[in-house]
């Protein structure tokens, strides 16, 4: 039996790889699970929500950006720790930035635009699991 802060089931997510000028954007987690690391923004999908409105919905209210979705760019399956987070399938996709500013919700603490060649000069950013990977995909199905 699950307790109740835990789902009994895996949780299905969203998250955009969103692309501007040749950089992506980077969200750090202010909470767990990955308090402290930076990511893509997104989050859970609700019942009945089409994964891109859950996409969309979610970019908007942790970031307030405005988007256009380009395709699916991966997809990354979190298992929970012991003791640790829920176990989450993410799909991750491709977006490109068509207008706003960031302007963060309390989920997040921080953001910037990096070019993904900018990753491995900066060796102290902190990236959730398989970050770099889905963002190269992206990455290719914005610049064909």
């Amino acid at each position: 039996m699950s307790s109740p802060a835990q789902p009994a089931r895996p949780q299905l997510a969203v998250s955009a790889a969103i692309f501007r000028d040749g950089k992506v954007l980077l969200v750090r987690r202010a909470r767990s699970p990955a308090k402290g690391f930076y990511s893509l923004p997104g989050g859970r999908v609700e019942f009945g929500e089409s994964l891109h409105q859950a996409l969309a919905r979610e970019v908007d209210e942790e970031t307030g950006l405005d988007i256009e979705i380009v395709g699916l760019a991966g997809w990354r399956e979190v298992l929970p720790a012991a003791g640790g987070a829920g176990h989450y399938l993410i799909m991750s996709f491709a977006a490109r930035w068509v207008g706003k500013e960031p302007n963060l919700n309390d989920e997040l603490d921080d953001f910037r635009w990096l070019a993904p060649s900018e990753f491995h000069r900066l060796g102290d950013l902190k990236l959730t699991g398989g970050l770099e990977e889905v963002i190269l995909q992206a990455e290719r199905l914005i610049r064909p």
